[in-house]
């Protein structure tokens, strides 16, 4: 699809792709990326409705580092066991060392 036809979910999913592995971006980040900065809540709602699209939500949290999306997740601790799986350590739903692991949508 090209990218003028694409719906803003579908945007929000190709910058979620590209997220590096082991690493995490807020809502607002990729609403900034996508010229929307107003619209980090459309990003959850776009993130709570990615099942079965290949998107890897769990790397998207909110701009304090908090996984504030994780009672979208199947299972209890699913959200925080997969960045775990990736070497990202949680403490209390928050992401230690945020500001390095922070990978911004605007470096692509």
């Amino acid at each position: 699809m090209k990218p003028e036809t694409l719906n803003f979910f579908d945007k929000v999913y190709q910058v979620a792709r590209q997220i590096p592995y082991g690493r995490v971006t807020s809502y607002g980040a990729i609403a900034k990326y996508l010229g929307a900065p107003r619209s980090a809540r459309m990003v959850g709602y776009a993130m709570n409705n990615s099942s079965g699209k290949d998107v890897p939500a769990h790397r998207v949290v909110n701009r304090k580092g908090l996984l504030t999306g994780k009672h979208h997740f199947d299972g209890t601790n699913l959200m925080q066991q997969l960045l775990e799986s990736e070497g990202v350590t949680v403490v209390n739903n928050q992401i230690q060392d945020f500001e390095n692991l922070f990978w911004d949508p605007a470096s692509l």
